[in-house]
């Protein structure tokens, strides 16, 4: 039976929601691949707020988790993941010793199938969603932009965005968390409990 393993960096890390009953055991907290990312993408789901991505231009790296699928056909796993990010099947990597290799970004796929090969997974999944910043503001991400459009939100897009990069596992260190994390503003909101 093969092992899959579930990559994961972001909110799936706290809410596997309707993919729970297709994984077992825990997470494993930075055992993934190191990989490319920062809150570069505005969600819809999230009521716009920024979310972290696999960003090789503005990203840095960071460690992954990872969790097994209960499942063994790498197929229904994506289907799985597709499920619960509401996204298109196009849009979730995957590798495969079958040699399946699927994705937005061929270093990534790579690094992801040497790390399966190196640590005895016969594949993996996680969610390839694009960074959008720019194609939704007209404005190149760099971290003074970021934080402008954050303090563009207000009410529940405020505080669906400060939850999520909040609740972020510490292991996804990127320059804008870090930014945000000397910034006397978003520290006011975590201060004032106007968020969270």
């Amino acid at each position: 039976m093969s092992k899959i393993a579930v990559i994961g960096w972001g909110s799936l890390i706290w809410d596997l929601e309707n993919l729970t009953p297709n994984i077992k055991g825990d997470w494993l907290m930075e055992a993934g691949p190191q990989l490319p990312m920062e809150f570069s993408r505005i969600s819809p789901k999230r009521k716009l707020g920024l979310v972290v991505c696999l960003d090789p231009e503005v990203g840095v790296g960071c460690q992954t988790n990872v969790i097994s699928s209960a499942k063994s056909d790498i197929t229904q796993i994506i289907d799985d993941l597709a499920a619960r990010e509401r996204a298109p099947l196009g849009l979730i990597g995957a590798v495969h010793a079958d040699g399946l290799k699927k994705g937005r970004m061929p270093e990534v796929t790579e690094t992801v199938a040497a790390w399966c090969d190196a640590n005895g997974w016969d594949g993996a999944v996680w969610t390839d969603l694009e960074p959008n910043f720019s194609a939704h503001t007209q404005q190149v991400f760099s971290i003074d932009a970021g934080i402008a459009y954050l303090r563009t939100l207000s009410g529940e897009n405020l505080t669906e965005a400060f939850n999520y990069i909040e609740n972020a596992p510490v292991q996804t260190r990127t320059p804008l968390r870090s930014a945000l994390a000397a910034d006397d503003w978003w520290q006011s909101l975590k201060e004032n409990g106007e968020a969270g």
